[in-house]
């Protein structure tokens, strides 16, 4: 595939044969961002489990310091009094029946999805169509609670969900290019330690096997993932 100037130039960059510091990745992700918008910088890695078997799956949620740049829009299965709380903490579309009615039929208007406990009977029936987006409310993420409000203003104040997927990727957000280097490496910092703190006991070898950071349209730059501890030091002083 062709690729184009912006994009080769912004490649040309990247020293291949290096394994990046956090600070300096999210510098050269800043740098090699070429779009005119302000970009999403995520982070990608591939880790040494078997999502296949369910004592290795890594799944889990973690309140970035910074936030993420971006509003999310929230979606809550809820009724009467917990309707109302979530309508109140900032929910962007509250509902029941008629709402799992209107996602069944392919309405997805939403980044995030909350549900009480009583309505999951019903909104189980929408996996199908909020599973494959990573949308379906859980126990586990804080996703199916009673406190609906509470989970609202969680995810709007910059609270993440990952999910390794069938291939043992494992992808987040850390923010936007606009963010200063520290707040990116501070909201990478945040989300590294919540994801080595659910390694599975069953996962032998290396945890951790790759890392890069990427901004949106922009080239990967390799991260060094054996960096775990004063992660806004350059690489020279360490």
């Amino acid at each position: 595939m062709k690729r184009s100037k912006a994009l080769r130039s912004a490649d040309e960059k990247i020293d291949r044969e290096r394994l990046y510091a956090p600070l300096e990745a999210v510098r050269l992700a800043k740098d090699t961002t070429s779009t005119k918008f302000d970009a999403t910088v995520e982070v990608a890695m591939r880790l040494g489990v078997d999502p296949r078997k369910a004592d290795q799956m890594v799944r889990g949620t973690v309140n970035l310091p910074h936030g993420t740049g971006k509003t999310a829009r929230v979606l809550v299965f809820a009724t009467g009094d917990r309707a109302a709380a979530a309508e109140a903490a900032g929910a962007d579309i509250v509902g029941s029946d008629e709402l799992i009615d209107e996602v069944s039929k392919g309405r997805l208007d939403f980044d995030a999805v909350v549900a009480t406990p009583d309505l999951m009977g019903k909104v189980g029936r929408l996996g199908r169509v909020l599973g494959p987006r990573g949308l379906m409310p859980n126990p586990k993420t804080g996703t199916v609670t009673p406190d609906v409000a509470k989970a609202v203003t969680d995810i709007k104040g910059g609270k993440i969900e990952f999910r390794v997927d069938k291939h043992s990727n494992l992808h987040f957000i850390i923010g936007k290019v606009s963010f200063g280097e520290q707040q990116l490496v501070e909201n990478y910092a945040a989300a590294l330690d919540e994801i080595l703190r659910l390694k599975p006991s069953a996962a032998k070898g290396r945890y951790i096997k790759k890392a890069a950071v990427t901004t949106t349209m922009g080239p990967s730059i390799p991260l060094d993932s054996n960096r775990t501890r004063n992660l806004l030091a350059e690489d020279d002083a360490v």
